[in-house]
């Protein structure tokens, strides 16, 4: 079985850990690892240090000549088709075809939603639409930008190719968007058996229509350590983070949260391979104090264990 397994760059943390590493260096020595895709997520304000996703990526992109920069997720309707679009296929003419649009609809947080000029309420339907309009933007045909008052069209150039989608979110609206829009579903904060029970309602879902089942992919948060005995204090630290961050009691974060060496940590991702898992996103989640290059350094380590079976 073929996966990819990419991971997320240090960016965009909760209050407290490192915001200020070289992202350029740090997406090379991924690529150089061997690892397969290089992702940032999309906030616009979210009361700890974000940075804007396109230029992240972009400077990933300039850095390397084979990975995939991968949006994870861009909140596609805090934005008009056209800005979205151009965003998009800068990118993708930049890291020369190297996107992976992830989309999701985001918590609706009303004071970021506001600083957009967005109303939250119907973001999964606003989502949807600019959904349909980016292929015709991106291929520089005239669109009619359904988005806006008056309906205006709008030509871009370049024209790229369209990049895949990846639809993420856990609700069987993203579900359904997934298959109706996407060419993936990326989960997230989920435990092994959830993501199957979602997988299999994926698959059911796609019979209903008639066409194959997306395939599956799962951010997993995780910190790695050299040493075995040193397991559960990892997991420790990202159920913590996971807590801090996320809002969940520490029985969720415990079952989401890894920690341990590269084979510890390649065993647990077999288990969300069991899943339906095709695509990891690994997620540095450990102390303030903990080396980005070598946490990627185990990461790849645990990827060759999991390509090897």
């Amino acid at each position: 079985m073929t996966y990819h397994v990419g991971v997320q760059l240090p960016v965009n943390s909760i209050a407290g850990e490192r915001t200020n590493p070289d992202l350029g260096r740090v997406a090379r020595h991924a690529e150089l690892l061997g690892l397969d895709s290089v992702w940032v997520g999309d906030r616009l304000s979210a009361g700890f240090p974000v940075l804007d996703p396109s230029l992240v990526l972009a400077t990933a992109a300039a850095a390397t000549e084979r990975v995939e920069v991968g949006y994870g997720v861009m909140l596609l309707a805090l934005r008009s088709a056209a800005w979205a679009a151009k965003q998009i296929g800068t990118l993708q003419h930049l890291s020369r075809g190297r996107v992976v649009l992830g989309v999701g609809v985001g918590s609706g947080d009303r004071a970021e939603w506001a600083a957009a000029g967005v109303p939250p309420q119907g973001r999964g339907r606003r989502t949807e639409e600019l959904l349909g309009l980016l292929p015709g933007l991106l291929a520089g045909e005239p669109t009619a930008l359904t988005d806006l008052p008056g309906r205006p069209t709008a030509t871009l150039a370049p024209a790229v190719a369209m990049p895949p989608v990846w639809i993420g979110g856990g609700s069987g609206s993203a579900l359904l968007r997934a298959v109706t829009h996407g060419q993936g579903w990326l989960a997230s904060l989920k435990s092994p058996k959830r993501l199957a029970q979602d997988a299999d309602q994926l698959e059911r879902i796609a019979a209903e229509r008639g066409v194959p089942a997306p395939p599956v992919g799962i951010y997993v948060f995780l910190r790695m350590t050299e040493r075995a005995g040193a397991a559960a204090t990892a997991s420790a630290v990202v159920a913590d983070r996971l807590g801090a961050k996320y809002g969940l009691d520490r029985a969720a974060a415990s079952e989401i949260g890894l920690g341990g060496t590269p084979r510890q940590v390649a065993e647990r991702l077999r288990e969300y391979a069991e899943a339906g898992a095709r695509r990891f996103v690994l997620v540095p989640s450990g102390a303030d104090d903990d080396d980005p290059y070598r946490q990627y350094e185990l990461f790849a380590e645990a990827r060759s264990l999991l390509l090897a079976g």
